[in-house]
């Protein structure tokens, strides 16, 4: 089992910036996936960004590219999501993901992002 508790959410004006970070336990999670996910309010969940074990694949929304950057560091069992340029359409509860990429069987409880404009 993994246990992964997300971090660094908050309130932010637009054009501010945020940093994510999720912490896993019970396991290492070098040899998986891990991405972040969110949902707005009214909305399906969406995949924001992935990054594989390595950390030298990633892959990103269209809606974020170029302004969130994903990255991991396995010695650590953590990763991050620096979020720049942050814009209202942004505000949304995400969460950590760990497992196979498109099918991830871990899931953090979340951590809310705000971002008024």
């Amino acid at each position: 089992q993994v246990q992964l508790v997300e971090s660094g959410g908050g309130l932010v004006q637009a054009g501010g910036s945020l940093r994510l970070s999720c912490a896993a336990s019970g396991r290492t999670v070098s040899s998986y996936a891990m991405g972040w996910f969110r949902q707005a309010p009214g909305k399906e969940r969406a995949f924001v960004a992935g990054i594989r074990w390595s950390g030298g694949s990633t892959s990103y929304a269209d809606s974020v590219k170029g302004r969130f950057t994903i990255s991991r560091d396995n010695a650590k069992n953590t990763v991050y999501m620096q979020m720049n340029s942050l814009k209202p359409e942004d505000t949304a509860i995400y969460y950590c993901v760990a497992g196979i990429a498109g099918a991830y069987t871990y899931w953090g409880q979340g951590t809310q992002v705000t971002v008024s404009s």
